[in-house]
């Protein structure tokens, strides 16, 4: 009997699933940089130069990036840059941060600072195609331009890995601020490339990073899809991000087992009002007022016209169940259900990385 370790949230969970079971494990591929090759790129970069940097997620690329610079501050008596992070996910960035380091909430008021230079692990996006700095920034800071944003989607279901005219709202809107950007791509291997310049045009590394991304399979009745990092696992509304880059790789009628700890709930406000009842599906089409992760509830509505969708995640059930997804509380029960609903010779199909691979 094989076992495949999976990511769920800070741990690997073990998926005890007998040899005939298994169809094909997916994995993310693509060669990443070396210690010397990412320090190389970094060298671009003016370490003697006061600033200030914003981390906008805490994946391992992120962590290997930030603790390049500070050696290289180190090596040449540079004082050590400032440390600014949302605040939920402080604790994350300050666990790997040398000791003696600052680190402070970012507030939106600091956005004019010429001296910020944000940070973040570019992924794949259901409404604009890739997440950026530039799409992170306009979804935290730019509500009335995501609402043209989200009018201006290719249509009513994810298009991850897709170049997207409202792509360019994203980047007119940092296009306004003088600061900097590190654009990290990287995969289960490591560091894939890395970018620095304006948010405007460190975007640009979207396109080598989705040619790398894609890969071809056949469709499966069922996929078992961990994210692959805690990252892209801590919430809900980050976790789904997964199941788009793999839809297309699902049947008609078949079922998506998503494996997503989600330890700080939902992270999508739109989701969390239409579970308690305070927005309507109706109002998802063509809304007046732009409510953060609108996209994820739409996109989630219309796919599960198409497939069901099982959650292994902690989860209440009644958040689960207001979203018509099946719950499970471990991954051998989702394992045993779908023996049990579709037979003891069904095949599963299992994605390591669904954070950063597009299935076609």
């Amino acid at each position: 009997m094989p076992e495949i370790w999976l990511n769920y949230g800070k741990t690997e969970i073990v998926l005890d699933i007998r040899a005939e079971n298994l169809d094909q494990q997916v994995d993310s591929q693509g060669k990443s940089l070396t210690d010397s090759e990412l320090a190389e790129k970094l060298d671009t970069f003016d370490l003697a130069k006061q600033m200030e940097l914003v981390i906008l997620n805490y994946s391992k690329s992120v962590q290997k990036t930030i603790s390049t610079i500070f050696e290289k501050c180190e090596q040449k008596s540079f004082p050590k840059p400032r440390i600014f992070a949302d605040r939920t996910i402080l604790t994350h960035v300050k666990s790997f941060l040398p000791e003696g380091s600052t680190i402070s909430e970012f507030r939106d008021e600091n956005l004019s600072n010429s001296s910020l230079v944000f940070v973040g692990e570019m992924e794949l996006d259901g409404l604009f195609g890739f997440e950026t700095i530039a799409t992170r920034l306009i979804k935290k800071f730019g509500n009335e331009q995501m609402l043209t944003a989200y009018q201006q989607r290719k249509g009513d279901l994810p298009s991850p890995g897709e170049t997207i005219d409202n792509m360019q709202i994203a980047k007119k809107f940092v296009d306004s601020f003088e600061i900097l950007g590190i654009e990290i791509t990287a995969n289960q291997n490591g560091i894939f490339d890395l970018s620095i310049g304006h948010p405007s045009s460190t975007m640009t590394i979207s396109k080598p990073f989705g040619e790398s991304a894609i890969k071809q399979v056949e469709k499966h009745r069922t996929l078992m899809i961990s994210t692959g990092k805690d990252a892209s696992n801590d919430t809900l509304s980050k976790s789904l991000s997964s199941l788009w880059n793999c839809s297309e790789a699902i049947k008609d009628n078949g079922l998506a087992v998503l494996l997503a700890e989600c330890k700080n709930g939902i992270g999508s406000e739109a989701i969390q009002q239409f579970i308690e009842g305070r927005l309507s599906l109706e109002r998802l089409k063509e809304p007046v007022k732009y409510v953060d992760g609108m996209e994820d509830l739409l996109f989630l509505t219309e796919i599960q016209k198409r497939f069901q969708i099982a959650l292994v995640s902690i989860l209440p059930e009644f958040y689960t169940k207001k979203l018509n997804l099946v719950s499970f509380g471990g991954i051998k029960r989702a394992m045993d259900h779908i023996l049990k609903v579709q037979g003891i010779n069904q095949k599963v199909a299992v994605v390591s990385d669904g954070a950063r691979i597009l299935l076609r």
